[in-house]
């Protein structure tokens, strides 16, 4: 066996699928594009479901790729076991109908344990498989030549997601010998495939080869699949000779770091700190990859996930004595570790750094309050002679405050008590409920269609040079089925060549007509789509005779389209802009342009200002005005990308793309429609932005046509406003506007003035009727005055004349009551408090407050209890 980096075998892994004649797939984002049944992208063959389920038809059937992953489901056990990871690495090798279970057995092998490969000793490996599935158990018997002994038949080695592809899998398995046997020899988890640290699984090959039908029937698959899975993490600690993972390369440099951060703890040495250890870089790991793919932290959704790992590897922080932001000091070690095939994050490490710093920041803001509360609730059970903490409040600081619930725990059984954890797990489920809820239901993998994926006609595109081309009606579809000749109705068309562009990367179909020979319209074409072969797939009203076989001509909208273009290059010159103006690191997150407007979704951590968009705003239209020459060219992406062109968001790449280029000021890849000059584009509005989830952004805008219609609309409202202000120009109204803002703050202060008098005057009668408790002077009165800064005005007056000991006020407003309590300092350091006291006669205004010793303040919704309120402030001072 080789000694081998993680970055080696990962490369070793593609470069021997690729001389198997599969193509790389390079690893998607961790944020799912165009699937809402993910919170994550969760496997290797999450990213390539559109083939397995016919949706897309790629080029070659034979496919490749290192996935990086994220699961969620079981974060409570990462850093405790030897294998739990965040965020992991997924190898695997799929084939879409070509190749099946022999060749996928011997390429297996021949990876694992061939010397120019990873080089095992065969006896060291051990093999699952499923009991009916007879061929998968001839082949490693007789061809791979395993003996009985080393093949172990297990019922559990079927893959089943419910409705969708499903099949039988074997697993394969490494025994790393004695020293890892943790369990009894006559324990019955002591073999391949049971739950020990010796023999460890380190790949899964998956024969897709049924379809699970909704009546939990089974049917065999048109196309019979191979969907592989090998763990990069598991694979290197077997060739590093590693207890578990977190002792491989992949994770000891940043481990080394946390113990300089730490400067005391150091890895090894006890294994509850080793837990903390482990956390942290696991955590940190998911956290820095999330943001680099454009997720951010938040209180819902992906940004939830990566809010409570932030907050639970801090926490596990303070377990090693770092009591500071620390996490984004890890971010460029993290980067370095995987740079060689994942260059993302050293490419956006600043704004990532940013991103965790200023959430841990805002975590140690909060921490301590979340502490004062556990030591409250505490303190709240110990006085009522309780002995377990509920499972709500456990949950209620873990989802509110990021507490993890070990630490609650810990701190709970320090002060005698014990945890509720089935409540906990209880509130758990709840929350997990409403998450599942709140996606889509849809399954996880589709249901395999032939229809369309047998299509296999031609149709060219040659809208990018014409709007208008005859061409002969290839297929015709209604009801999801082939006909040759149709009257009227909706269907679906497939011509030989097409003007007609299909809905992509935002841009918008085109839509038109279908004219026959005789110069009629006999078709509206209202939609197009791209067929999972790639042909234009057009979706058709039929008004007049449609036959398959005969020539028409296609018509595009042209006013239309030329809108659409129009949007689309000042889409791009958006695009730049934003680059420019707030940093290369916001990225798109989707886009649509359509003949009315263009809609931009970037990825952006703050809010915008409105300079920002300004600036923005004039960039583009600087663009416009220069007259910039819109050139496109298709070449290789190699070449593309040497020239600095950007990817788009989402978008797949084939071998030649093509390169829209303005000026070589905006270069990007993009299929599209474009003008040939940004003069066409006339003019450029923003009209709105707004934040449209975490960390999402959403730019509206306009050009040409309804640029100056809004233009003409603001115009309107202003000289309504001049209207109303009986001036002659709207160029006054600005002025004017200015004039009457001074008048109503002079106005105002007058009035506050006045409302000072009038408290001054209450003041005089209030501060005579002094009463005592004891010895205690107490002032308490309802008062006429507008708001609570009225009350803090006449504490003030009460504190500077020395009137009383304690002060409480009332007064009630717009159906309010508003409460304030004061007391002297001497009266303090007898034990008197204002925050005391506010709470206990809040209630009676159905309302609640806190605040210092010396000064507190409440509101309540029950404004007819004052007098009651005033009356319990007496009683709470008698004692």
């Amino acid at each position: 066996m080789k000694n081998l980096s993680s970055s080696e075998v990962r490369q070793m892994f593609l470069d021997f699928f690729k001389s198997k004649g599969h193509s790389i797939e390079p690893s998607a984002s961790l944020v799912p594009v165009d699937d809402p049944t993910l919170l994550w992208i969760n496997s290797g063959v999450a990213t390539l479901k559109k083939y397995f389920d016919g949706t897309i038809v790629p080029d070659n059937l034979r496919i490749a790729n290192a996935q990086k992953s994220i699961r969620t489901n079981d974060i409570e056990n990462v850093g405790r076991t030897a294998r739990h990871q965040t965020m992991f690495e997924m190898l695997g090798n799929f084939s879409l109908g070509d190749y099946f279970k022999e060749e996928a057995i011997h390429w297996a092998w021949e990876f694992l344990t061939s010397p120019k490969w990873i080089g095992f000793d065969p006896e060291k490996l051990y093999v699952t498989v499923y009991p009916n599935d007879k061929e998968a158990k001839r082949i490693w018997q007789e061809e791979i030549g395993l003996s009985q002994d080393h093949i172990i038949e297990i019922e559990d080695n079927f893959w089943d997601i419910g409705a969708g592809p499903s099949g039988p899998d074997t697993e394969i398995f490494y025994d790393r010998g004695q020293k890892f046997n943790d369990l009894p020899e006559d324990d019955p988890e002591n073999y391949p495939g049971g739950e020990n640290e010796r023999y460890l699984e380190i790949w899964n090959l998956v024969f897709s080869e049924f379809n699970h039908k909704p009546d939990d029937t089974y049917e065999t698959l048109p196309n019979k699949n191979i969907d592989t899975g090998m763990g990069l993490e598991r694979i290197v600690s077997v060739i590093q000779d590693a207890p578990t993972n977190f002792e491989t390369d992949l994770f000891m440099p940043t481990i080394r770091e946390i113990e300089r951060i730490s400067g005391e703890v150091k890895y090894g040495e006890n294994s509850v700190t080793d837990i903390s250890f482990r956390v942290i870089a696991d955590h940190i790991r998911a956290l820095s990859f999330a943001i680099a793919d454009g997720a951010l932290p938040s209180n819902e959704g992906r940004g939830y996930v990566l809010r409570r790992l932030l907050r639970r590897a801090d926490m596990h922080g303070q377990k090693l004595g770092i009591n500071q932001a620390f996490l984004y000091r890890l971010v460029t070690t993290v980067g370095k570790i995987m740079a060689s095939y994942y260059p993302e994050v050293l490419q956006q490490q600043e704004f990532i750094e940013k991103v965790i710093k200023t959430e841990e920041e805002r975590f140690y803001e909060t921490i301590n309050e979340g502490l004062a509360i556990l030591n409250q609730l505490l303190e709240k059970e110990k006085n009522e002679q309780a002995q377990i903490i509920n499972g709500a409040d456990i949950f209620k600081l873990y989802d509110t405050y990021g507490f993890p619930v070990e630490l609650t725990e810990e701190i709970a059984e320090e002060a005698g008590f014990e945890v509720d954890h089935a409540g906990f797990e209880r509130e758990m489920s709840a929350q997990r409920q409403r998450a599942r809820a709140a996606r889509s239901n849809e399954q996880s993998m589709g249901i395999q269609s032939s229809l369309l994926t047998e299509i296999d006609v031609i149709s060219q595109y040659v809208g990018y040079t014409t709007l208008e081309a005859q061409s002969e009606l290839s297929l015709l579809i209604q009801d999801d089925e082939f006909v040759d000749h149709l009257d009227t109705g909706q269907a679906e068309a497939i011509f030989s060549q097409t003007p007609f562009y299909a809905e992509m990367g935002g841009q918008v179909a085109d839509t038109g007509v279908i004219i026959d020979q005789n110069g009629e319209t006999c078709a509206v074409v209202t939609d197009v789509q791209k067929a999972p072969k790639g042909q234009y797939l057009h979706q058709v009203k039929v008004k007049k005779s449609l036959q398959k076989g005969q020539s028409y001509t296609l018509k595009v909208d042209q006013a239309r389209h030329n809108r659409i273009i129009k949007n689309h290059t000042a889409t791009h010159l958006l695009h730049k802009a934003l680059k420019e103006v707030l940093g290369s690191h916001t990225n798109q997150a989707g886009s649509l342009v359509a003949p009315e407007h263009l809609r931009f979704d970037f990825t952006y951590f703050g809010q915008i200002t409105a300079k920002e968009l300004r600036e923005m705003e004039r960039i583009v239209n600087e663009k416009i005005w220069e007259a910039l020459p819109v050139t496109t060219i298709e070449t290789d992406i190699n070449t593309a990308k040497n020239m600095g062109a950007m990817a788009l968001f989402g978008e797949k790449y084939g071998k030649e793309v093509r390169v829209v280029n303005v000026a070589d000021w905006s270069i990007e890849l993009c299929g599209g429609n474009h003008v040939k000059n940004t003069e066409d584009i006339g003019i450029f509005k923003i009209v709105s932005e707004s934040g449209i989830g975490a960390g999402v952004r959403r730019i509206d805008a306009v050009t040409s046509k309804e640029a100056y219609q809004q233009f003409s609309e603001q115009e309107d409202e202003l000289r309504k406003a001049a209207d109303i202000l009986k001036l002659p120009r709207i160029n006054e109204v600005v002025n004017k506007t200015e004039q009457l803002q001074q008048e109503i703050q002079q106005l105002q202060q007058e009035n506050e003035q006045l409302s000072s008098k009038i408290a001054n005057q209450q003041a005089e009668d209030v501060f005579k009727e002094i009463k005592y408790a004891h010895d205690i002077s107490y002032v308490a009165a309802q008062v006429n005055v507008k708001d609570m800064n009225q009350l803090r005005q006449l504490a003030d007056q009460w504190k500077q004349q020395n009137i009383s000991d304690v002060l409480v006020l009332a007064t009630e407003n717009n159906g309010k009551a508003n409460l304030l309590t004061a007391v002297s300092p001497d009266t303090v350091d007898k034990g008197i408090k204002a925050g005391d006291l506010i709470k206990a006669i809040a209630p009676q205004v159905a309302g609640g407050g806190g605040g210092r010793a010396d000064m507190a303040q409440a509101g309540g919704k029950k404004p007819e209890g004052i007098p009651q309120a005033l009356e319990e402030a007496g009683r709470w001072l008698q004692g």
